[in-house]
């Protein structure tokens, strides 16, 4: 099993090169072909165009946008083939993240960036990375927006409670773990008996056994009640030196709201290591 469609999000802000290189790491890595799809936040011409002395500003800006489309493209070809890996630029019509939503699901792995408030150029659309992955329907690999990454994958913090979603993350994942040089799985729930947490760790560690894994262990971290279960999980990879920490996003998405379960939110706003997330 192996990743053999990788999409990585460009855009104009100031994490997309890092980004880009680490998509082109793992698509060498997985000998994966690699999409770069560039999505970026464009106004609507009708609020310029309804304000007098607006319609130049409007097609300004969308000059600039069109420039700068050019230099980011120019980039991830360059960097193709300095690579010498293959891929394809992509540059869809309308809504930016029903765009990203739906190429999404025709990648084995797609790779985002966490949201970052300091950067107005990254700004796609509120809850862009939460929606873009409870919709994509496979996994989503997100990077923080500070720190730089040397090696992703090589010890890998699965966080477990025996659900359908950490269950896809796991398998979603697999590529990752079969090639890691640790895998640690950590049960991750305070809904667990000690005996049905051993019980369903054990399993989980037997099947990625099987599945090529070499070093796999069990543990399980106690946690302060004040402190939630994402800044656990955040401590225990940065304690243990963990670069890549799977688990399953819980939550659903309707047309005016967003609603994430509370690992999930804490891990979105905090992360400090690159997440494999499937929903």
């Amino acid at each position: 099993m192996s990743y053999k469609t990788i999409m990585v999000h460009m855009d104009t802000g100031a994490r997309a090169s890092a980004r880009l290189e680490l998509a082109l790491k793992l698509a060498r890595r997985f000998g994966a072909h690699l999409d770069g799809l560039f999505a970026a936040f464009e106004p609507n011409p009708r609020e310029f165009y309804v304000m007098a002395g607006t319609a130049d500003y409007y097609d300004t800006h969308r000059k600039l946008r069109r420039e700068q489309r050019g230099a980011i493209e120019r980039l991830f070809r360059a960097e193709l083939t300095r690579a010498q890996v293959g891929g394809a630029w992509v540059t869809p019509e309308g809504d930016p993240v029903t765009a990203v939503m739906q190429r999404s699901r025709t990648a084995d792995l797609v790779i985002l960036g966490q949201t970052d408030q300091e950067d107005p150029e990254s700004y796609i659309a509120e809850h862009f990375p939460e929606t873009v992955l409870l919709g994509a329907g496979g996994p989503v690999l997100l990077m923080p927006y500070t720190g730089s990454f040397e090696s992703v994958g090589e010890r890998v913090l699965v966080a477990w409670n025996g659900s359908r979603e950490a269950a896809r993350a796991v398998h979603d994942a697999m590529p990752f773990i079969a090639r890691a040089a640790h895998v640690t799985i950590v049960a991750a729930s305070t809904t667990f008996t000690s005996a049905e947490s051993q019980a369903s760790c054990a399993d989980l560690a037997a099947m990625l056994a099987r599945h090529g894994a070499t070093t796999v262990d069990i543990t399980r971290f106690d946690r302060d009640t004040a402190e939630s279960t994402g800044d656990a999980l955040l401590s225990y990879a940065a304690d243990g030196g963990y670069d890549l920490l799977v688990m399953g996003a819980y939550g659903h998405a309707r047309l005016h709201e967003l609603v994430l379960g509370g690992a999930t939110r804490s891990i979105l706003a905090t992360m400090t290591l690159p997440v494999l997330m499937s929903h």
